[in-house]
Order: C-alpha cells, then structure tokens, then sequence
C-alpha cells in the first residue's frame, strides 16, 4: 500500500473542524495536519516528505485489512480492520464544539473492540514544517508535550496508557477486546496556552462532533439523482468552508503533482473569487443561508479592502497573498517542488467579473438585500469591465501567456448582463444602458472571432484552432449558440478525451492528468443545450471515478489503475471545483436548465 513511505492520493479521506483538515490514509496514518489553520505551515506533512513530514499512526501490530465510510451525513470517518486475531473499529474526528469550532485543533481517534483480540499501535511524530523547524519533547507538571514552530501538542489516551516518549515523540500499544473502547487524542495551539480537556472529554466530542454535523446535514435540501454522490461532495466542501472568516479554500493541502514528471505542483490553500462563486451558487440551492451569507459578505469585504477591479484569490483571511517560497523537502513520492504560497494572485483574469457578479445576483434573487457601498462598488466594477474586456489576460488557467481568451469575454459578457440585473431589481446604481451597449458588443464580438468553421468549435482564443473545455462554463448562456456549443462539446471529447474525463485544453494530453472538473463541465453543458439523456449517461460513469469514500483530486490519470482498482487521482485534495462541478451537474439535471451560467 505504501511505497518509499507514500501512498496514493487517492487513497486518503478527509476530516475537519472548520479550520484544518487531516488526511487519513487507508492504513490509518494521519500524514496531513496543519495546526490549527489550514493555510498554517503543517506539523504533520508525511504526505509531502515522508522522512520527517510527521505523522500520527493508529493500526493493528501485523497484517491487516481495512473498509472504511464516513459516518452517514457527517466528516466522521469509520475504518475497521481486520487481522488473523480479531476486528476493530476506530473512528476519526476533529472535533467541534457545541456551539462550534474550538478555540483549539482537537483530533479524536476511538478505537473498539469488535471481536477477538487487536494489538494496536499508535505514534505522534511532529515534523519540521515543511523543513522550517525542529521538534522536541518537553515535560511539564501535567505530562509531556510536544513542541515545533511556535505549536503546543499534547497527548491524551483512554485505556490505551502503554506509553514510551523520546526526544521528538511519542508512542504506545493496548489491545483491543471485543467490546472494549480506547481513545488516542491530540490537541494543539499555536503561540498560545494549550488546554488539556480530559479523555473522557475528548471521546465525549466524538459523539457532540458526530450530532454536530447531522445537524448541519439536516439542513442541506437536496432529494435528487445521485444523491450519495452529492451530499458527499457538500460535505467535502464544508470541509473546505474556513469558518473564523467565510472563505472558501479551493483545496485541503499543496504542491501535489498534477503530473508525474513535476513542476507543476500548486498551493491551493486560498480561496479563489471563481470557486467561490461556485460554491454559493450551489449553497443557495441547498438553502444553507448561514454559508451563503458568510462567504458573500466575507467576499465583498475584501474586495473593498483591497482592489476594486478584484484579485484572482485572496487567503483565508482576506489578504492579499504575498508571494511563494520553495521549502527544501521531497515532495509527494519525491514529485517537486514543494510550494508554500501562490504567485499567480495579481494576474488578470476578466472571468473573475463574471463570477463575483454571479455571486451577487444569485444573492440577491434568493431573497437578500445589498447595502449602499457594495451598490456602489458593483456599478464602478461593472463600469470598468465595460472597457477591460478589450484587453488580453491570463485566462481561467492562470496562464503567462497573456490572450484574448474567449471564456474570458463570456465571463465579461455575464458580469454585465448580471450588472444590468441588478440595476433593474434597484441594487445597484448607475446607469445602465452603456452596461447593456457593451454587453451586445462582446457577444457579437465572440460571434465574429471566437468561433472557427475549421473545428466547427468556439476555439482558445481568436486566431487559434486549440480548444478549450472553460468555454463550457457558458452553455446555455446567451452570449452563445447552441448549436455551436452542441458541436464545441464534441470537438472537446474528440480532440481533448480520454475514455470519459477531459483535458483542460489543447496540449495537455501528454503533460498532465485529466481535470474532474471539466469532466463534469461536459455534463453540465450537454444538459443546459438539451442533451439531457447523453448527460445522465456520462453522470453515472463519472461518479464511479471517485475514491472509496467518495473524494476528489484535481485530476486523474486515466491510465494508470493503482492496486486498491480504484482511478489514480493526481493534485491538490480534497479539491473544491470537483466537487462542485459534480454538484452543479446533478441540480442542473435534476432541476431542468438554468441559464445562469
């Protein structure tokens, strides 16, 4: 299962608290943990540097096998192993509180007796950060704790007191009896004191943490095709939900490869203006008022903070971001680099008009008021995509290679048809005819340049006879045709195919995996132009791609096939747009078109 210490991507889950994730992998080794944010340098990274990453083990001494699922409607995950002894059940979570998340990280792992006899055995071993720090052991009055980076790590067992210390970690084993319970916790804070709740405390939070999110499940509306699959995909992306501000982080971890050769591995710990507008659009569905208000308002906060014209991504806390580093570590299966930070923050994508107008007109049509200023900030946006739609930018994918890139113009073009929306509902002021002027213009101007007779395809950009899969994004949209979007979507699976997954765009077909999310883009897009039947079809084979918990990568590898027979998975996970892709996809055909981009 692990190869020089490492596993497939694929087969990890992920559990949360609101403001970190853990990566469990299917041998019930925790190699991803920041502490106590998810954007916060990772004492546990064994999943990036198998060496001295860190890592927190819970296993059976010996062989064994697993199965393992998330408690139902919950980021509870339940693995049980199976040796020549006995069965055991164990369950992970990162805790949460009553009335929230806690003020620190507090990760939880019961273990229970099924049957026979289990000898178990546990490790917490702190790594570097990412090659930043040393770990070291220090003992206090109230026991031993751990210590690396400015973090406080302690250690709480129930029934599992077999424990062995040295300088930088620490160790245990118990059995485990049918009918018995054991517990293995660890709770951590960073350049603050650390509180020490109980054992009995912390296996009693399993259970408030499991209530917490039925809780929340109880609240999410959705009865539809493919349901299991979308309830998952929610849950995933409230993993993502970073609660102390509202933003939505694209991913859980960085610099996983998207291809096997390296270099191209990203940070996707910052919440992106797009995979937000994504993600509330999806909420608003669901009828979770609480996330779509939060990520809204955290939204048109920081843009007012920051920039009008509206940065790329901000982190989670709603700063501009400042730059990368290249820490001195391995990288996944030694796949470098390993990047903390993203440099592509200040390019410009004139998609993201688009999506930020999305955000706020879906707001607003599902009930909700705007206030003065962010009235005021939308007419001056709307008025400056009026003239930067003739420019050229860096497109959806963040490329150097500056273009008039036609997903860009559509994405201008639904920015100020929204813009005159909500000008006509009295949200914004302004006036409105130059919005509409210029909003025919670019969808003449798309007509004129960005359709190619040759490919019978809306192209990459004007001159050029490469395909693009983000141009699906405008199905159904009026800027486009049906016809020849219809004709776009079988030129892409032709030209940009691989068995039922796409590639992002002309080229890529050598150089890096499939991307989920234009996969379900395909299946979006044949929906909203009428191919309803074709667009269930390739549903119900996309799905089955996911891992066995029901999680998505970026990207996968349509040929290689790991040992567990499951889709190899490439990037950054969990990965937000693969999950709302397939979310979208299932309402869209669910619920009939809607042409709201």
């Amino acid at each position: 299962m692990r190869r020089d210490g490492y596993t497939g991507i694929e087969n990890y889950a992920a559990i949360g608290d609101g403001r970190t994730v853990a990566l469990i992998a299917a041998d019930g080794r925790i190699d991803w943990l920041p502490v106590p944010n998810l954007d916060t340098r990772p004492v546990f990274a064994a999943l990036l540097d198998a060496d001295e990453g860190g890592y927190i083990a819970l296993h059976p001494v010996g062989d064994y096998s697993t199965e393992r699922s998330y408690l139902e409607g919950t980021n509870v995950l339940v693995t049980t192993f199976t040796t020549d002894t006995g069965v055991v059940r164990t369950t992970d979570s990162l805790n949460t509180g009553v009335a929230g998340r806690l003020p620190w990280t507090e990760l939880a792992r019961r273990v229970e007796g099924v049957s026979g006899t289990v000898d178990m055995e546990w490790a917490v071993v702190p790594g570097t950060c990412l090659g930043n720090a040393s770990p070291w052991a220090y003992d206090t009055v109230h026991g031993t704790v751990l210590r690396v980076d400015g973090i406080t790590l302690g250690v709480r067992t129930l029934n599992a007191d077999d424990v062995d210390k040295d300088t930088r970690s620490i160790r245990g084993r118990f059995a485990a009896t049918a009918g018995s319970r054991s517990t293995v916790a660890v709770v951590g804070t960073e350049v603050e004191p650390l509180y020490l709740p109980t054992p009995e405390e912390v296996d009693a939070g399993i259970d408030r943490t499991v209530r917490n999110w039925q809780s929340w499940s109880e609240e999410f509306r959705y009865d539809g095709p493919w349901k299991e699959a979308v309830h998952r995909s929610a849950l995933a992306l409230k993993l993502l939900l970073y609660s102390p501000s509202g933003a939505i982080a694209a991913a859980a971890t960085t610099s996983l490869p998207e291809r096997w050769a390296g270099a191209k591995n990203w940070d996707y710990r910052y919440a992106w203006v797009r995979d937000a507008a994504y993600t509330i659009k999806a909420m608003i569905r669901f009828g979770l008022r609480e996330e779509v208000h939060a990520a809204v308002a955290w939204l048109l906060r920081i843009i007012r903070r920051n920039d009008k014209l509206t940065q790329v991504f901000y982190t989670l806390n709603g700063e501009i971001p400042s730059g990368s580093s290249y820490p001195d570590v391995p990288g996944w299966r030694g796949i470098g680099p390993v990047i903390a930070g993203n440099d592509a923050a200040t390019q410009l994508q004139q998609g993201i008009f688009g999506d930020l107008f999305d955000i706020v007109s879906l707001y607003v049509d599902a009930g909700n008021i705007l206030d003065a200023p962010t009235g005021r900030l939308l007419a001056a946006i709307a008025d400056t995509t009026c003239d930067i739609w003739r420019s050229k930018d860096a497109g959806l994918w963040e490329l150097p290679d500056e273009q008039h890139y036609t997903s860009s113009k559509m994405g201008c073009w639904h920015a100020l048809d929204r813009a005159v929306h909500l000008s006509e509902q009295g949200m914004i002021p302004g006036i409105a005819d130059r919005w509409v002027t210029e909003r025919d213009r670019i969808a003449e101007w798309i007509h004129d340049h960005c359709w190619s007779e040759t490919k019978q395809a809306y192209v990459w950009y004007p001159g050029t006879d490469k395909l693009d899969a983000s141009v699906l994004l405008h199905a159904g949209s009026p800027c486009t045709d049906d016809a020849r979007m219809s004709s776009t979507i079988d030129a892409l699976r032709s030209e940009l195919g691989a068995d039922d997954h796409l590639y992002r765009y002309s080229g890529m077909q050598t150089v890096e995996g499939t991307f989920v999310a234009c996969s379900f883009w395909v299946v979006n897009a044949l929906a909203h132009i009428g191919r309803e039947d074709e667009a269930s079809d390739l549903m119900d084979r996309l799905v089955t791609s996911a891992n066995d918990v029901g999680l998505w990568a970026e990207m996968v590898d349509p040929h290689r096939t790991p040992d567990r027979g499951t889709t190899t998975h490439l990037g950054n996970f969990p990965q937000g747009l693969s999950h709302l892709a397939l979310i979208n996809s299932a309402l869209t055909l669910a619920r009939g078109h809607d042409h709201t981009a």
